[in-house]
């Protein structure tokens, strides 16, 4: 047992020491990306699997043709790029292979499908999620997915912590013995101050009057203690907006409550929170399957649906009758961050028009509804009549 409890703190020890050369870069990065000063913003995507080809590609066809001026004009490129399947990541036993990695690093911002990832009993080796993968590699910290149900009064914006926490270290945890296994989580000043910042910065900008921070801090005293400590310093810099704290078990009660779910806003929440809290978020704007969202790094970033590969589909014959519009809410966040605003408040509302206001075609995710590509035509058809 001994031994065993030695290579359990060798472990620990190369986990402390990789996080801690992670905080140093993260001290000496300090500017973003200024889209306005490029020549050229190039658009990777990036399929994955499952239905990640099928509805990222349509979601592409849609971008191309908002953006076909800016493509004439030499001023964007689209760059695709293959490889993020679960076949080709296993079979270099990587949760993004090397050469793919470096065909991403060479857009400013990815168009990227969902990927699978192995989980216990599957028939595939324990390599990491591509998605955290990404995430830690281009240092995506900010993971921010907007939900909107103007009838039920509900505009809220959550800004999940991307590269720390719970997630971050998934795939590095130890099993001391047979009869005991030790995962890790991580809070880091730097990374939680720049989450913080960036959620009171669009409060402010976009007028919110309350950013709410949610934690188990009561219990996880540690990390999460320090999260809601540092996120409260930096919302004393913004006086004009109401910052308060909630439990993530009471939240997520909360956000059912018809009236008190009105007073939400903005929120701040580490990994593990953020993802659960708005996959229930997304149920009230209809699904995940309707939902996007963005990953804001300082030099890269990174645009996704929010839901799974959902390979049952694929492996039914099902996947051309996937739904885009996960893939396509993210495109309009994506083109917003990208500078090109007026395309990104046409595509906003033509799917408005055809999700919930129109609805001339309807996807079931079966062949009792349109197709992928059908939907695309819809949508790019209501944008003509718009523009």
């Amino acid at each position: 047992m001994e031994e065993k409890i030695q290579a359990a703190l060798a472990k620990f020890e190369s986990v402390i020491r990789e996080q801690l050369e992670r905080v140093e870069a993260m001290k000496k990065d300090k500017d973003f990306t200024d889209f306005a000063s490029l020549d050229k913003i190039i658009i990777g995507v990036c399929g994955g699997d499952g239905i990640g080809p099928v509805i990222t590609k349509e979601s592409a066809r849609v971008l191309e043709f908002l953006l076909a001026d800016e493509v004439a004009a030499g001023k964007v490129e689209f760059k695709y790029i293959d490889g993020l399947t679960i076949e080709n990541r296993v079979a270099v036993n990587k949760a993004i292979p090397d050469d793919v990695l470096a065909e991403l690093k060479k857009c400013h911002v990815i168009l990227k499908g969902p990927t699978t990832t192995p989980r216990a009993g599957d028939p595939w080796p324990n390599i990491e999620s591509a998605n955290v993968a990404m995430r830690k590699a281009l240092d995506l910290f900010a993971n921010v997915r907007p939900v909107k149900v103007p009838e039920q009064g509900i505009d809220w914006t959550f800004f999940r912590e991307n590269t720390e926490g719970a997630y971050t270290l998934g795939s590095k945890g130890v099993n001391v013995s047979d009869d005991l296994a030790v995962d890790f989580t991580v809070t880091t000043t730097q990374g939680t101050e720049r989450i913080a910042r960036l959620a009171y910065e669009y409060a402010r900008k976009n007028h919110k009057e309350r950013v709410s921070i949610i934690t188990k801090a009561n219990v996880v005293k540690t990390t999460d203690g320090k999260f809601l400590k540092l996120c409260q310093e930096i919302g004393k810099e913004y006086p004009e907006i109401t910052t308060d704290d909630w439990y993530i078990d009471i939240t997520t009660a909360k956000l059912v409550d018809q009236k008190r779910r009105r007073d939400f806003k903005v929120f701040i929440l580490p990994n593990l929170y953020g993802d659960i809290i708005t996959d229930e978020a997304a149920e009230f704007q209809g699904g995940v399957g309707t939902a996007g969202s963005a990953n804001y790094g300082k030099h890269y970033s990174m645009f996704e649906a929010i839901h799974g590969s959902a390979p049952r589909m694929v492996a039914e014959g099902r996947g051309k009758y996937a739904d885009p519009c996960s893939m396509l809410r993210a495109s309009v966040m994506l083109l917003s961050h990208i500078g090109m605003q007026k395309q990104a408040d046409l595509l906003e509302r033509a799917l408005d028009i055809c999700m919930f206001e129109e609805k001339k075609l309807v996807i079931t995710g079966r062949d009792t509804g349109c197709t992928c590509e059908q939907f695309g035509d819809y949508v790019m058809n209501t944008v003509k009549s718009l523009s």
